[in-house]
């Protein structure tokens, strides 16, 4: 039996990643070059598109590094037109770019919430229709892999990036359904605390609760998760579509959230009196 992972997996074909100069993304450009594709990453900082595509051409990959802001339409179309150009039509699309931060819905602003929103669900849509429609689709083949989060129970502490990854995670199952016809994989992967750069943002004792509420007792890798986004972008997922992978030590299904503190004064948390009295 040939391995998963064979050398030349990704031969011939064209890997787009969004927010690809780092963490995760990065790893699965790695990877997926490794394996024979051509990779195009994007995102908004050049200094760190150019060190990446560095990194990788001096692996021998082929890559392609354009800035890129997915929340504006006309970047995106220009982006998609030009990777195709260079490259040769895409064939994989690893919707990784977005952003957010640690807040309390309370006192979450309503700017603060549109942002987030237009970034992870909007420019997710705006890259994935573009890719589909200029690429994909007259291709009648491609794989398209959004990474969402950990929203199985909800988000909270950070209801604004949860609404929106939710909306993707939909997505991914609409756009499974309606474009099969057109030989298109669609699916999703939910990683929970995974550490990476985009983590160092967050308060060491955030990190630390949340390692606490996961089962394997660890945070996990960005490598990890470039495995798992690597082998849904493949032929040999070819029969998986529609569906959402929560890559996450089991937290999603274990462990708490948010801390709920007792409410003095609530009848509904008091003990309630035992009806009858004993025999």
């Amino acid at each position: 039996m040939q391995d998963v992972f064979r050398e030349g997996l990704f031969e011939g074909q064209v890997v787009l990643i969004t927010g690809g100069a780092t963490g995760i993304g990065f790893d699965v450009a790695r990877e997926t070059g490794r394996l024979g594709a051509k990779v195009a990453i994007c995102g908004r900082r050049q200094e760190r598109l150019d060190a990446a595509v560095g990194k990788l051409t001096a692996e021998g990959i082929t890559a392609l590094g354009l800035p890129c802001d997915i929340r504006q339409p006309d970047q995106v179309t220009a982006l998609v037109d030009q990777v195709n150009a260079q490259l040769g039509p895409i064939s994989v699309l690893v919707n990784n770019a977005g952003g957010q931060f640690p807040t309390t819905a309370e006192a979450l602003s309503p700017k603060g919430f549109e942002a987030v929103v237009r970034n992870n669900l909007l420019g997710t849509w705006t890259m994935t229709h573009a890719v589909a429609t200029r690429a994909m689709i007259p291709q009648k083949r491609g794989r398209v892999v959004n990474v969402i989060a950990n929203v199985a129970r909800g988000f909270p502490g950070m209801v604004h990036t949860g609404a929106a990854r939710a909306g993707v995670e939909n997505m991914t199952k609409t756009l499974s359904i309606e474009w099969a016809q057109h030989g298109l994989r669609v699916n999703a992967v939910a990683p929970g605390v995974i550490r990476t750069t985009g983590t160092e943002q967050y308060p060491p004792e955030l990190l630390e609760m949340s390692r606490k509420a996961t089962p394997l007792k660890r945070l996990g890798t960005s490598e990890e998760v470039a495995h798992l986004i690597t082998y849904l972008s493949s032929r040999v997922a070819d029969f998986i579509t529609g569906q959402s992978f929560y890559i996450d030590g089991g937290a999603s299904l274990w462990g708490d959230t948010w801390m709920i503190p007792d409410v003095p004064g609530d009848a509904t948390s008091a003990t309630l009196p035992i009806q009858g009295g004993t025999k």
